[in-house]
């Protein structure tokens, strides 16, 4: 008969945990879904939980952070499982190297270096040591390592710091702006030509321009692009429920009638943001 003194016992911990994965994944006494999942089946439901714990931080929805946070630990534990039964490594290996790359990578707090720096000397001691790692790595090119799987905007961004660590960036914003009308420029060039794959090209470019004037400015574009679509999608059902209280719906209203009633709430909404300043 099996033991569940583990299973049952809710203080035990990340011991527990894993003890429910390795029973989920036993082949003879598992759960069939669990069993026949690998690492490439699992892997969006790992982007997708990290999402959800981003999204839960965006809305300040602490309640629901904590069960956020418990999704993506157990994605951790559901790969680690899977690379134990493989014999690539188990999960205490995964805390082990995480353990050592914190500790190596903050020698002011660890080791023996002064505390005493900025922030941004310390962002520049980081990624130094980050070179160092990848250059252990045999990772040549300054692009080396940037995982190939991000949500664009976030490689984009990331791609872009990595150019600039090595001096392939503009000077300032303003140069950012100026690329921004060129593209911009080319973009209609290619949509009066009615060349799709160039069409597609030119899109991608302005975009990519976007993303460096959001890092010259310091903003993070996956962020500022959460906060838009949060903010679309507030006004947006504040307008279909104005259009409900006129006794219709957005496809029984038209685009005057709704770009109005955005205006009234958006107008609304910076007022009462004045109020609370």
């Amino acid at each position: 008969m099996t033991d569940n003194a583990l299973i049952n016992d809710s203080d035990a911990g990340i011991e527990r945990l894993l003890e429910i994965m390795r029973r989920l994944r036993d082949p003879e006494t598992g759960c069939p879904w669990d069993i026949e999942q690998d690492f490439a089946t699992i892997a969006p439901y790992t982007i997708e939980e990290a999402y959800e714990v981003a999204d839960a931080i965006e809305r300040e929805a602490w309640d629901e952070l904590k069960g956020e946070l418990g999704d993506l630990l157990f994605q951790s534990v559901f790969h680690a499982q899977m690379a134990s039964e493989a014999g690539h490594f188990t999960f205490q290996d995964v805390v082990r190297t995480m353990s050592d790359k914190m500790v190596d990578r903050h020698p002011h707090v660890f080791g023996d270096e002064s505390r005493d720096k900025s922030a941004e000397q310390q962002t520049l001691d980081w990624e130094t040591i980050k070179a160092a790692e990848r250059a252990g790595k045999e990772q040549k090119g300054a692009l080396d390592g940037v995982a190939a799987n991000l949500p664009a905007l976030l490689r984009a961004h990331k791609l872009q710091k990595r150019a600039a660590r090595v001096g392939f960036d503009w000077p300032d914003a303003s140069h950012v702006l100026a690329k921004i009308t060129e593209e911009a420029a080319e973009l209609e060039e290619a949509r009066n030509a009615k060349d799709p794959d160039a069409l597609e090209d030119e899109f991608g470019d302005l975009l990519f321009v976007m993303v460096n004037l959001g890092r010259h400015l310091g903003i993070e574009p996956e962020a500022a692009l959460r906060r838009t679509n949060a903010k679309f999608t507030r006004r947006f059902a504040a307008v279909e429920d104005r259009l409900a209280l006129r006794g219709r719906t957005p496809s029984e209203s038209d685009l005057a009638e709704m770009d109005a009633l955005w205006d009234e709430v958006k107008h609304e909404e910076k007022q009462a943001a004045r109020q609370t300043a």
